[in-house]
């Protein structure tokens, strides 16, 4: 009920932004101000393409370790300025954030939301100015802002079908992302495409409680919620389905502290280095790969796009969609790859993790790539 209601508040704060916003869209998506000044990114070559990035947190290893290094190196390919800050996951720092980048003269906005709601300010600021957005990884409901990330229902999808197939009955427990972000949403929808038929059927249960909201995505915050749970139900729980690997990881710690991180089938996603390593000692069932290198390359590449024609509709791979409320929007949808311990090799074939990193402490030969 909480991420419904999260994404009603959504809806409500960003039609309102959508009304009275200058140049609203009532039919369709636009890109960029129509009333742009002499700064705008239109006019603005590739080659003097200075690009922002709003960052929300380096708290998951993936945002400073792979997304950056792909949007920078983008940018900079492609002719252009790179520069970024980090919120800390403060959505009060990162409006102060983007009021820093719009000062420091930027072309285009790469917006990773710590917030969707406070930050529509923000990205009204950049608009007004004729400064086209990026909304990265995290939606933002604004018809004013490209949507770039992966699939994230298909994301909910593949955690939950690798995990029931492991195991495919008895209790299960979801750990789910902030309830004032969408992709909480995307990925419950995935699990439930999923996990709705084996419900009705009976074969699986979600005991009262057993599915919560973490906010900030926080370890900790999972490792209590996972520790409560088991604790509701005596340590009855057969699996865990957790929204990201960082939740993962708190979870398994609950797990492992009641002696069930080596039974219970727990699935999650952003292939982390240290959830990888799970997944070949066996104590993840699988990690959704979502090559987070990939994706900052795709938003450095639609930035430098955007820096020649602010029309995010132009942009090569964007599509008309509809957002969580139900706004009009363009968005651009990479598609994700679930590493378990059967295809290991994939992500040591494009050298997202090293071999020693990998299979440290797992048994040579237990598993294929290592």
């Amino acid at each position: 009920m909480s991420i419904r209601k999260s994404a009603a508040i959504v809806a409500i704060a960003a039609m309102a932004f959508a009304a009275c916003g200058p140049g609203a869209a009532t039919s369709g998506p636009t890109g960029g101000s129509a009333t742009a000044g002499p700064t705008a990114a239109g006019t603005t070559a590739a080659t003097a393409c200075k690009v922002g990035v709003a960052w929300s947190t380096f708290q998951e290893e993936r945002y400073g370790l792979r997304d950056e290094p792909g949007i920078k190196g983008a940018v900079e390919a492609g002719g252009g300025t790179y520069i970024s800050n980090d919120a800390k996951n403060s959505p009060e720092t990162q409006a102060a954030n983007v009021a820093t980048l719009l000062a420091a003269g930027i072309n285009v906005l790469v917006l990773n939301a710590n917030n969707p709601v406070t930050i529509l300010p923000s990205l009204k600021a950049a608009v007004d100015a004729g400064i086209p957005v990026i909304a990265y990884d995290r939606e933002l409901e604004s018809t004013k802002a490209l949507f770039l990330t992966h699939d994230n229902v298909l994301v909910g999808n593949m955690i939950a079908a690798a995990v029931t197939k492991a195991q495919p009955t008895g209790n299960y427990a979801i750990i789910l992302g902030d309830k004032d972000e969408t992709n909480p949403v995307f990925l419950r929808t995935g699990m439930a495409q999923v996990l709705d038929p084996l419900i009705a059927s009976g074969a699986i249960k979600i005991p009262a409680g057993a599915e919560q909201n973490t906010d900030g995505w926080k370890a900790e915050l999972a490792q209590t919620e996972m520790e409560q749970i088991l604790t509701a139900n005596n340590n009855k729980i057969d699996a865990v389905l957790s929204e990201n690997d960082n939740m993962a990881t708190g979870a398994v710690a609950a797990l492992k502290a009641q002696g069930l991180d080596k039974t219970v089938k727990i699935g999650a996603q952003d292939g982390d280095k240290f959830a990888l390593n799970r997944v070949a000692l066996g104590t993840q069932v699988v990690s959704v790969w979502k090559d987070a290198t990939e994706l900052g390359t795709a938003a450095g590449k639609a930035a430098l796009e955007l820096c020649k024609n602010p029309d995010l509709s132009k942009v090569t791979g964007a599509v008309a969609a509809k957002s969580s409320g139900g706004l009009d929007i363009y968005r651009l949808l990479l598609k994700p790859i679930p590493i378990t311990k059967d295809n290991l090799q994939v992500v040591l074939d494009a050298k997202w993790i090293t071999k020693e990193v990998l299979c440290n402490g797992v048994t040579a030969g237990s598993v294929p790539g290592c």
